[in-house]
């Protein structure tokens, strides 16, 4: 295989963007724009370490699930904190 084959993932994106969506669905009290939600998932993935792995281009999503079980509660945590924060923080009237 050559570096072409490969790519490098940053699961926790992945794992904060799941998470954010599912927090977001269950929520009536925040604005949900396309603004105001990449500001929350921005402000968590800068409280999240970065999980970073080289894969094939075939298997970017397999580790994912794993991945998810292990830093499940330090996401929900950091995002449940985003929300909170950009709800009252909006950058938009």
């Amino acid at each position: 295989m050559e570096e072409k084959d490969f790519v490098i993932k940053n699961y926790m994106e992945d794992i904060a963007k799941r998470n954010l969506k599912e927090q977001l669905d269950k929520r009536d009290d925040v604005c949900k724009c396309d603004r105001c939600r990449m500001d929350m998932y921005a402000l968590a993935l800068n409280s999240l370490p970065s999980k970073y792995v080289v894969t094939d281009k075939g298997h970017v999503f397999t580790k994912l699930n794993e991945m998810e079980a292990q830093f499940n509660a330090d996401v929900t945590r950091e995002i449940y904190r985003a929300v909170e924060y950009i709800k009252g923080h909006k950058r938009h009237e």
